[in-house]
């Protein structure tokens, strides 16, 4: 009776031993692999850099130069500017189908790359919230994405407006710190004037421009070098709206914003506009008309950071 409890006994161990559960050694699919696209930082991960001749005040005559720059292996295999993957508003990778031309036109790198667009910017913000939600309600409606070119001084007095900015997915730009012209002005208060908007601006937002438009379109040859340091596009534009001349009390301001763009437009157009009451009540039929043309508005992030 004994010998046939142990022996009993020494059939289940066996058996309990054959059938015990295997443990899974299989990687973590949720969570094994990073995407080096999406968890490098925007702020100058994709930093060509454009070398370019003075640009002039007035658009329609600014002289744009020559490119000089080198190119990250590592940020081009992607051929996409990066996303910083932790950042909950960031989206997917966008690739790079755009670039700059001498003339500050947006152009397609390859052909059957959509060439009817226009690339729209507001500058001298961050302002007022009303004006700021406003225009951004109206590129939700488009389905547009903008270039914010802000001052430094105007960030320190309301970092909350640059925060709603980004965090409404719009793309933030450096306009120097103060709105002066650079042109004259020594290297060392350049270098300031814009490099100050770069800290202040991922100390915000927790990345840095990428883009680099000077007041009055008064770079100089300083400010195209300290740009290019600092892995910025520098760029002038290429359809003025001309909403900064208009006086407050025009009432047929926003008519004239429509015109003027209207008036100077061209596949490619960079059009430059300003956080103003009179451009933010103009948007939505601004954008309908060129919509209604056959126009399409180019994101930001699919142009590349070199002027070619």
């Amino acid at each position: 009776m004994v010998k046939k409890t142990a022996a009993l006994l020494l059939v289940t161990a066996l058996l309990l031993s054959a059938c015990g559960e295997k443990k899974d050694t299989s990687p973590n699919k949720a969570g094994s692999a990073t995407n080096d696209s999406q968890t490098a930082s925007t702020a100058g991960s994709n930093s060509t850099k454009p070398d370019q001749k003075d640009a002039k005040k007035d658009s329609t005559s600014a002289e744009p130069g020559d490119t000089a720059g080198s190119t990250d292996p590592e940020t081009d295999k992607d051929d996409t500017h990066s996303q910083d993957s932790s950042d909950p508003n960031s989206e997917a990778a966008v690739p790079l189908k755009y670039h700059m031309n001498k003339a500050y036109n947006i152009v397609p790198n390859e052909e059957g790359t959509e060439k009817k667009v226009v690339l729209l910017t507001f500058d001298d913000g961050p302002k007022k919230a009303e004006w700021i939600n406003s225009l951004i309600d109206t590129l939700d409606k488009h389905h547009a994405k903008a270039i914010f070119f802000v001052n430094g001084y105007r960030v320190k007095e309301n970092p909350d407006l640059l925060k709603l900015i980004h965090d409404r997915g719009q793309i933030i730009g450096n306009h120097s710190w103060d709105h002066i012209s650079l042109r004259k002005e020594p290297e060392a208060k350049v270098k300031q004037q814009i490099e100050d908007v770069q800290k202040i601006v991922k100390d915000t937002i927790g990345e840095s421009p990428v883009f680099f438009r000077p007041p009055f379109g008064e770079g100089g040859d300083i400010g195209k070098k300290i740009a290019k340091e600092n892995g910025l596009l520098y760029m002038t534009w290429s359809n003025g709206s001309l909403d900064w001349t208009m006086k407050s009390k025009g009432t047929d301001n926003p008519q004239k914003v429509i015109q003027n763009v209207l008036d100077q437009l061209h596949a490619g157009s960079n059009i430059l506009m300003h956080e103003l009451p009179w451009t933010t009540e103009a948007l939505d039929q601004l954008l309908t008309k060129l919509e209604s043309k056959g126009y399409t508005f180019v994101d930001p992030r699919s142009i590349e950071l070199e002027m070619r």
